[in-house]
């Protein structure tokens, strides 16, 4: 025993001193300042810092090859306690949450077989890309789910990920675990500068929008009374709500699949009703903006194409300044629409909404005249956008266009704007199809005019106007006279009593595919006129450019148009950027939304030294976007929800707004006709809450 005891007790004494000896020839001395930043790190070993572990970021950080604030995983809060321990000032690191892009319910997707394999959606995506139709559906089985480290992803009823962004850190590993690129981490920068793709499940509608408004996802929020959150999602991609959701055309309503069986959904005034709810509370539901970085844009024009630009850009962190040659804001939604469909107060709120986010205007101040783009820069601003709109009228190209009583109609318009008196006859006629023409034509109504006519050279079905606003008119009694034309303006004593016009038959298409207008042979008539407006077209005013050398370079085109890609915004001048009506045309205000958020996307993107050049994964064209073309067993249409208005009488001689916005329990009733749609996917009967994919009809 005691042999065993001496044995045992020496080779513990050797070990020992081999333990001794390593331990003097492997010593490894442990900096301090590792230790400390290490010790500040929240060793989740995440990975989202882009170094294998804590160790590895604390080593990095302290030989200086990573910047203090690198740990996603702890937040602001530990990028400051290791700026602390290195005696520096934390830098700001935009917070990224990890977002799933499949929201429309896999447990009843259609299957191309069963899958009994591991639970993983690696191995799953590893067969045939999947047991799902939907290419790029979610599976379901929950990688992203058992990967994350700080526990912010479960998998709900619907077999879909769902984030908690108070748990969320941004870490990344469940974008790098999901093998079908459902779940990314997104940003305020990532969303504004990210465009509807290929990549994305796009329901037809927000393929539709100018503006790319994930339409659904705010039906969804008013049904079940989010409305706030509606009001974010739907500024997202639109900052002015308030007015898209009265004048937008809503083209998102004609790809609306509910419109294959009964009417579409009232996207638009469902839009409204978020907008008014934010109003209503008093309270301006802000963005969350970058920090500001000290840099200046400049905004020439304060329309809806340079409202917007400003908008994305001060959430980018810089300095925009509204330029505008108008005493007020707004460009034509204040002075080309009319007080009953857009009241100035609510424009007014709705501007101010975008002022707050730390852009200044500048009223009063016309480029040529004031400054000119060498100025700009001069006084530091690094780019500039010219979004100026579309402010000149076409003439009528006939004799006695000067006798008194002949005017343009966005000349009418805009004195409206101005609060100018713009008195009228009993016998008006308004030349035009177009909108301008409507909105002459109703306001000529409530100045008093008897008899107020709108003459157009082609036939109802091709008149360029809103449907709504066609029969509103003639619910107030304007008159329409199609297939005629005027040739000539006839007065007495240099005052305007009459006009004579052409029957037109229709011929063969022209470029516009319709069918051109062709005079009937003597079948000239006169009408008795007080006053002939005429709304034909119109045409950026570009003639500011002509007396600034650098604004002589603007390349423009024979339609008297900027030269611009209407994707990227860029002019032939480095630095200077335009969109909306000046490159467009006459167009929308939705239209010019949509090219100031990419216009603020491209900027960004020049300032930063990158290519705005877009991605070929963009969505052009929403034709690109495969969709249904027939829904199986979709869930009964409903009626859908009519928009309360003024009766007629009460609208005479006034310019009360018409609309007067849907309550809340009509917008959550019409809510829940909207499908749901996203790409191939849409909700089935039965099954209020999932969605299901089918696979496309060709």
């Amino acid at each position: 025993m005691l042999v065993e005891g001496l044995a045992l007790g020496g080779l513990g004494l050797v070990a020992a001193l081999g333990l001794g000896v390593a331990a003097k020839v492997f010593y490894v001395e442990r900096d301090p300042l590792v230790e400390a930043i290490e010790g500040a790190l929240p060793g989740a070993n995440c990975g989202g810092c882009g170094f294998a572990g804590c160790s590895s970021a604390a080593l990095a950080i302290a030989s200086g090859k990573a910047a203090p604030n690198i740990c996603v995983g702890g937040g602001p809060e530990v990028g400051a306690a290791v700026a602390a321990i290195l005696g520096v000032e934390a830098g700001f690191r935009e917070p990224q949450v990890a977002t799933p892009g499949c929201t429309y319910g896999v447990d009843k997707a259609d299957l191309k077989y069963n899958y009994d394999g591991v639970r993983d959606c690696r191995a799953a995506v590893l067969l045939a890309g999947g047991p799902k139709v939907c290419d790029i559906g979610c599976i379901g089985l929950g990688s992203c789910a058992a990967a994350c480290p700080f526990g912010a992803i479960h998998i709900g009823p619907d077999n879909l990920p769902h984030v908690d962004p108070l748990l969320c850190t941004g870490c990344g590993t469940c974008e790098r675990v999901c093998p079908k690129d459902i779940i990314v981490l997104s940003n305020t920068t990532a969303r504004i500068l990210g465009f509807n793709s290929l990549k994305d499940c796009l329901a037809p509608c927000q393929s539709t929008c100018p503006a790319q408004i994930d339409i659904p996802a705010y039906i969804k929020a008013i049904g079940q009374g989010r409305f706030a959150e509606a009001v974010s999602i739907i500024k997202e991609h639109n900052p002015l709500p308030l007015v898209c959701g009265r004048v937008c055309p809503h083209p998102c309503e004609s790809a609306c699949r509910r419109g294959l069986e009964g009417d579409p959904v009232n996207i638009n005034h469902l839009k409204r009703f978020a907008a008014d709810y934010e109003m209503g509370t008093g309270q301006h539901i802000q963005p969350f903006c970058l920090p500001k970085n000290g840099r200046k844009v400049a905004i020439v024009g304060g329309g809806p194409a340079g409202l917007t630009a400003a908008y994305y850009l001060a959430r980018l962190g810089y300095s925009p300044t509204i330029f505008e040659a108008m005493p007020k804001m707004g460009g034509m939604t204040r002075y080309g629409i009319p007080e009953y469909r857009l009241p100035k107060a609510i424009l007014d709120w709705e501007i101010q909404g975008i002022l707050d986010l730390g852009v200044e205007a500048r009223c009063n101040q016309a480029m040529g005249k004031d400054f000119t783009l060498e100025s700009l820069r001069q006084e530091g601003f690094e780019a500039i956008f010219l979004g100026v709109g579309a402010w000149g009228s076409r003439n009528l190209g006939v004799d006695g266009e000067e006798l008194s009583g002949v005017l343009p109609g966005t000349a009418m318009l805009i004195d409206r704007g101005l609060d100018k008196e713009t008195p009228v006859g009993e016998k008006v006629v308004i030349i035009g199809g177009g909108n301008t023409a409507i909105d002459c034509a109703r306001t000529c109504w409530r100045l008093g005019a008897k008899e107020v006519t709108v003459l157009y050279r082609r036939s109802r079905s091709e008149m360029p106007a809103n449907d709504i606003e066609v029969e509103e008119a003639e619910r107030e009694g304007v008159k329409f006279h199609f297939l005629a034309a005027p040739t000539r303006l006839v007065g007495k004593d240099g005052k305007l009593t009459g006009l004579e016009f052409l029957k037109m038959e229709l011929g063969e298409p022209d470029a516009s595919g319709r069918r051109r207008p062709v005079p009937v042979k003597g079948s000239e008539t006169i009408l008795e006129v007080d006053n002939v407006i005429a709304a034909i077209g119109q045409f950026p005013d570009l003639a500011f450019l002509d007396g600034d050398q650098a604004g002589q370079q603007v390349e423009r085109t024979k339609w008297s148009t900027i030269k611009a890609d209407e994707e990227v915004t860029c002019t032939n001048i480095p630095g200077v950027f335009a969109g909306g009506d000046d490159v467009l045309g006459a167009a929308t205000v939705v239209q010019a939304i949509g090219m100031g958020r990419k216009a603020a996307r491209a900027i960004h993107l020049y300032l930063a030294g990158q290519d705005p050049s877009i991605s070929p994964d963009w969505v052009k064209n929403p034709k690109q976007v495969t969709s249904l073309k027939k829904i199986e067993n979709a869930p009964a249409p409903g009626q859908r929800v009519k928009m309360p208005e003024l009766h007629v009488p009460e609208r005479a001689m006034n310019f009360s707004e018409v609309e007067l916005g849907l309550t809340e329990e009509m917008a959550r009733q019409e809510s829940q006709r909207c499908l749901q749609c996203g790409l191939i996917c849409y909700r089935r009967q039965g099954q209020p809450d999932t969605i299901a994919c089918a696979s496309c009809a060709k």
